[in-house]
C-alpha cells in the first residue's frame, strides 16, 4: 500500500457532502490540526472508497475530549483541542483520553498542552478573575450517538472487508483459470 504522505486526498464534510481535493497528505494533517477535520468526516484517495477521518492513523486523531461523564468528542487530534481551548470551548481542567494507550488525563497534564495554560498562582494569592466561556456545546457529543457512530461505522468496515474478501476470491478463480489454459 501507498504511503498516505505519496497520495493525493479528498475530504468529504458529514454535514453536507461537500468534497474538497485533491490536497496533499500535509494539507490534509494540517486541516486536521486545525480542527477543520471532524470525527464523521470521511476521506479518500480515489474518491471511490471512503473511511472515516479518525482510520488513517498518520492523522493522529487519537484523542476522545471527556466534556461530561457521558458526552466526548473525537476521535479529533491535539492540534484540534489546542484550537478548541483557543476558542473558549474548554479549558485545563477537561479530561481527554488517549484510543492508542487508554490513558486519562486533564489537558494542563499533557506536555504538548501545559503552554496553553496559566501556572497556577501561589498560595494566599488572589484568585484572578475568570472570564465567562461559551459551552462545549460545539464540540459535544453524546455518548449514545457515538456507541451508534462507533457500531456504524464497524458495519461499514464489515462490508467493505466482505467486499474485498469476495474481488479476492474471483481473482484467485480467474488466476487459477489462467493458470490451467496454460
Amino acid at each position: 500500500m501507498e504511503e498516505p504522505s505519496g497520495q493525493r486526498w479528498f475530504l468529504r464534510k458529514h454535514e453536507d457532502g461537500t468534497v474538497f481535493g485533491p490536497l496533499s497528505f500535509e494539507q490534509l494533517a494540517q486541516w486536521a490540526a486545525t480542527a477543520q477535520v471532524a470525527p464523521h468526516d470521511a476521506i479518500s484517495s480515489d474518491q471511490l472508497t471512503w473511511i472515516k477521518a479518525p482510520m488513517l492513523p498518520e492523522l493522529g486523531m487519537d484523542w476522545l475530549v471527556e466534556l461530561t461523564s457521558e458526552q466526548y468528542y473525537g476521535p479529533t487530534t491535539l492540534g484540534a483541542i489546542q484550537e478548541f481551548v483557543r476558542l473558549g470551548e474548554i479549558e485545563g481542567e477537561t479530561f481527554v483520553i488517549n484510543s492508542c494507550d487508554g490513558t486519562r488525563r486533564q489537558l494542563q497534564q499533557i506536555p504538548e498542552m501545559r503552554e496553553m495554560f496559566p501556572r497556577a498562582e501561589p498560595e494566599g494569592a488572589a484568585p484572578a478573575e475568570s472570564a465567562s466561556k461559551p459551552g462545549a456545546s460545539g464540540i459535544s457529543m453524546d455518548l449514545h450517538d457515538r456507541i451508534r457512530y462507533l457500531e456504524q461505522t464497524l458495519r461499514e468496515e464489515r462490508r467493505a472487508l466482505e467486499k474485498a474478501e469476495e474481488r479476492y476470491h474471483e481473482l484467485e478463480q480467474r488466476y487459477q483459470q489462467l493458470l490451467q489454459q496454460q
